[in-house]
């Protein structure tokens, strides 16, 4: 008995570990290692948002839309190093493209939503920021997932 509860217990540690270790091409342990790139990302958006925003005097839209870039690049240099392991495209300039093209429409959908909540619902800017992230995320992921990073590793 104590050696299959050994067992189980390595078994569990290497999916754990798989979880943050080695290339995958399983959706879940991507979709786990990219909630962790779009965290940080968010961090480096969500930071950049409320220091031009309250500290340069720069309109919320405005900000956002300089925060929501800074936050893809960081996003891009993560994903290509640890979320997904192969790509659609040999040409890295026209991956990067299409990354960038998905993150322009995620920053239409940013600002699209930032306006509604915050101007139309009058929901404060950085709670409205916090709902927009939800909803992006899950665009990007998936539009990044299935026009990107689909090939076989």
């Amino acid at each position: 008995m104590f050696i299959t509860f050994a067992i189980a217990r390595m078994d569990i540690y290497h999916k754990i570990l798989s979880l943050f270790k080695g290339k995958s091409n399983n959706l879940f342990v991507q979709l786990f290692r990219y909630t962790f790139v779009g965290g940080l990302a968010f961090l480096v958006d969500f930071g950049l948002l409320f220091l031009l925003t309250h500290f340069c005097g720069i309109h919320y839209l405005v900000s956002a839309g300089i925060s929501f870039i800074a936050g893809l690049a960081v996003n891009y240099a993560l994903s290509k190093i640890w979320v997904f392991s192969v790509s659609n495209f040999t040409n890295r300039f026209v991956e990067f493209l299409v990354f960038a093209i998905i993150g322009v429409i995620g920053l239409g959908f940013n600002e699209l939503f930032m306006y509604l909540f915050t101007s139309i619902c009058a929901i404060h800017y950085l709670l409205s920021k916090i709902i927009t992230t939800v909803i992006v995320y899950f665009w990007n992921f998936f539009a990044r997932k299935y026009l990107i990073f689909t090939k076989d590793s």
